[in-house]
């Protein structure tokens, strides 16, 4: 009986320390397609040739531990609605589920959670607000392609008679305003705050507020605008800051380091990293104002099976991914548009307009704009020394970096589902 008594009392003091070590709000970043690869990438991407270290980024500082990915089947590379699914509620699901079992039934995401609890809720994303990711903390579908159906959730999925997100910022106008449902027009009546113009992202001053600033996903970083997610970022946490005395909860993702990576284009990749980092370390500084957050950061999985170094040669040439001003794609299109292949080379690239160069992309040019483009990336990637296994994703294990109050429960090897579960518990305390 006493050692009952000792272990009932020992594991209620665990539970008293979990829940003392609570945050009140919780800022969960998700860099979508985010393999090892990138974060390292990205370090020597944005290292100062000139010193002799290679300085630290700001996943280097706060990097905890990892995170497996695998879907719940037998095929263990997961697609960003499965591992979404599990990051949002702690449940494996199948390939393609937002925030569904494999019977296809609903489970509870923690942002549905953090809604009974009265706390504020948010998503923000460069890609559309329906899409995998942040569908999977806000709506229930068996399939992530019913896009419709998604955005109509933002809706009609009331938690405790609300709506269940207060504040969106992404992509998305397409799925929102259509012919059958105009559901801009239901959240203005709802009492939400509306702009369509990233130029007036600052003009919202109020929570419950909903920004769409493109048909579908936001322009490409290296394309646009290369801080769109770290002004996003800004505006949540201020728009967020001391707005509900029982705190917050938002969930930030890095949509497009995923596209650029299926793209297989490495410096459209790197400018997605660099708007990622500039948000962290926005969050970053919310928390060292604000002690009694929480800022957790992962991704869903890898994607391209990016290696630095390829061709057999001991080299990755960051100067080469630098001096590249738009994506491939962009690039591409301008080569196709004019005859002056080597003004436009000139124009997005610092690679040599060599007689093998030209030669492909006349010959290529010949085939269209897909050719092209592949012509375009396979020079880019040639020159960097950047290697891609594929255009789809991989199985790696991901990284998983913590920072705040109760960071140390996310040290180690982990189940993404580990992550999930763990911030649902501070939640629910």
């Amino acid at each position: 009986m006493k050692l009952k008594l000792s272990l009932f009392a020992l594991l209620c003091s665990a539970t008293n320390a979990f829940a003392d070590s609570a945050p009140k709000n919780i800022i969960y970043m998700i860099g979508d397609g985010m393999g090892p690869a990138y974060t390292t990438a990205y370090r020597y991407f944005s290292d100062d040739p000139n010193s002799k270290e290679v300085e630290d980024t700001v996943f280097d500082t706060i990097l905890t531990g990892m995170a497996h990915t695998y879907p719940d089947d037998h095929t263990y590379v997961t697609d960003s609605a499965a591992s979404a699914t599990a990051l949002s509620s702690g449940h494996k699901s199948y390939n393609g589920a937002i925030a569904v079992n494999n019977d296809k039934k609903p489970v509870k995401t923690m942002l549905e959670v953090a809604k009974e609890r009265g706390m504020t809720t948010a998503l923000v994303a460069t890609s559309q607000i329906n899409h995998a990711t942040p569908a999977s903390f806000a709506a229930h579908n068996e399939s992530r392609r019913n896009y419709d159906e998604i955005a109509n959730d933002y809706i009609d999925n009331k938690i405790a008679g609300k709506l269940p997100v207060d504040l969106m910022l992404g992509g998305g106008t397409k799925y929102y305003q259509r012919e059958d449902r105009d559901l801009v027009a239901e959240f203005k009546a709802a009492g939400y705050q509306y702009s369509d113009d990233f130029a007036a992202l600052n003009e919202l001053k109020q929570i419950p507020a909903l920004g769409l600033f493109a048909s579908v996903g936001l322009p490409y970083a290296l394309d646009e605008n290369p801080t769109r997610l770290t002004e996003m970022t800004n505006k949540a946490l201020e728009l967020l800051d001391g707005e509900n005395k029982r705190g917050f909860f938002v969930m930030i993702e890095g949509s497009q380091i995923d596209w650029c990576g299926h793209a297989n284009d490495i410096a459209c990749a790197m400018a997605e990293m660099d708007d990622f980092a500039k948000s962290i370390e926005k969050a970053k500084a919310y928390v060292d104002k604000n002690p009694d957050t929480l800022l957790v950061i992962t991704a869903d999985h890898s994607t391209g099976g990016l290696s630095l170094g390829a061709h057999g040669q001991y080299k990755w040439e960051t100067e080469v991914v630098k001096g590249i001003k738009a994506t491939a794609g962009k690039i591409s299109d301008a080569l196709l548009a004019t005859e002056n292949l080597k003004s436009v080379w000139q124009t997005y690239t610092n690679i040599e307009f060599s007689e093998a160069n030209q030669i492909k992309l006349q010959q290529a040019k010949k085939m269209g704009d897909k050719a092209l483009e592949l012509a375009v990336k396979d020079i880019i990637n040639h020159a960097s020394f950047t290697g891609w296994t594929t255009g789809g994703h991989t199985a790696i294990d991901v990284q998983v970096f913590a920072y705040g109050k109760g960071a140390e429960q996310f040290n180690g090897s982990q189940d993404n589902t580990a992550i999930a579960n763990k911030l649902i518990e501070f939640i629910n305390h």
